[in-house]
C-alpha cells in the first residue's frame, strides 16, 4: 500500500493504492464518508480489516481517494465541493488513473455514508460505465432531525457515528484520530438537502447497486417503508439491501469490517460474472441461449 495524488483537471486529489501481484481484475474506488479520510479503508486497529489489503490479496487494485475538499484538495477546494462537483471531480482523477494504471473490467465504488452520495451521483453522470456501486451507511430518510446532523465546528451528534463501543476493537479509537478531517463548508451545507436531492440522482443511475445498513445504524431509517422509498428512484438498477449485524455505522473501522468487505467484494464479482453473462448488443437474445445450451 502507498500514498499517491491524482490529478483531478487540476485540483490534487491525495489517495492510498494497494495493488495486485499480477494485472488487477477491476479496480475497487474507495470512498469516505463525512469528516473523514482514505485510511478509513484501511484499518490497522487489528489484522484484516484493510479492504486495500484484502482487496489486493484477492486480485483487485484497491484506490481509496480522499474526496474533493480533503486533505490534498482541500488548499484548491477550501469550502469543498456540493455532490455533483465532486462527482465531476472524481471522474478527472479516475482518468488520470487510468491513464497510467491497468484497471481491468474497470471501476467499482465502494463508499461510505457521505461518500455513498459521491458514488451515487458519480454513477448517475458517468463519462465510461461503471462495473457497480457498494454503499453502507446511507439511506434517504432520515432517522434524526435535520439539526442533529454533523457539520461545521463539530456540531451534531457524533456519538451516532459509532453505536456500541463493543463494535469495535480497543484501537480503533485511537488509531481513528488520525483520519478525522473537518467537513468542508459545502457538504455540511448541502447534508441535510439529501433526501430532496436523491430521487434525481437516483433515477440516472443503471449499473447495480448494493446498501448496507448496519444493525445499529442511527443516521438513517432501514424500515421497511424506508427500503422501498430507497429502491423507488433507482428504477433502470438492480438493487440489493441487506443489513451487517453486530455494526455501528463505521462498519469499516469495526469487528465486521472484513466481513462486510468480503460481501462487498462478492457483490463485484457479482457484477462481474452478470457482465460476462451479458448477451452482447450485435446477437439476439435467441442466438445467445442458444449458444449457452
Amino acid at each position: 500500500m502507498r500514498s499517491i495524488t491524482l490529478d483531478a483537471a487540476g485540483v490534487p486529489l491525495s489517495a492510498l493504492l494497494a495493488e495486485p501481484a499480477g494485472p488487477p481484475r477491476a479496480v475497487v474506488v474507495a470512498i469516505h464518508g463525512g469528516g473523514m479520510s482514505a485510511g478509513y479503508f484501511d484499518s490497522r486497529a487489528t489484522p484484516g480489516l484493510s479492504l486495500l489489503e484484502l482487496g489486493a490479496r484477492l486480485g483487485y487494485s484497491v484506490l481509496a481517494v480522499d474526496r474533493p475538499g480533503y486533505r490534498a484538495s482541500a488548499p484548491c477546494l477550501p469550502e469543498g465541493q456540493t455532490v455533483r462537483r465532486q462527482a465531476a471531480t472524481l471522474h478527472a482523477a479516475l482518468a488520470d488513473f487510468a491513464s497510467t494504471h491497468a484497471t481491468g473490467a474497470g471501476f467499482f465504488l465502494v463508499a461510505h455514508s457521505n461518500g455513498g452520495k459521491l458514488a451515487l451521483a458519480a454513477a448517475a453522470d458517468s463519462p465510461r460505465p461503471l462495473v457497480g456501486l457498494d454503499i453502507s451507511g446511507l439511506g434517504t430518510t432520515l432517522a434524526v432531525d435535520t439539526h442533529r446532523l454533523p457539520g461545521l465546528d463539530g456540531h451534531g451528534d457524533w456519538r451516532r457515528h459509532w453505536g456500541p463501543l463493543r463494535f469495535y476493537p480497543p484501537d480503533a479509537f485511537r488509531l481513528g484520530r488520525a483520519l478525522v478531517s473537518p467537513v468542508p463548508v459545502l457538504e455540511a451545507k448541502e447534508g441535510p438537502l439529501w433526501p430532496r436531492l436523491y430521487p434525481d440522482i437516483a433515477a440516472r443511475v443503471t449499473v447495480p447497486v448494493r446498501f448496507t445498513f448496519a444493525e445499529q445504524e442511527q443516521w438513517w431509517r432501514f424500515d421497511e417503508e424506508a427500503v422501498a422509498a430507497l429502491r423507488a428512484p433507482l428504477s433502470a438498477a438492480k438493487v440489493t439491501v441487506e443489513l451487517q449485524p453486530n455494526a455501528g455505522h463505521n462498519i469499516s473501522l469495526g469487528w465486521a469490517a472484513r466481513t462486510y468487505h468480503l460481501r462487498a467484494l462478492g457483490f463485484l464479482e457479482e457484477c462481474l460474472l452478470a457482465r460476462d453473462a451479458a448477451c452482447p448488443a450485435d446477437r439476439s437474445p435467441a442466438v445467445c441461449e442458444a449458444t449457452k445450451g
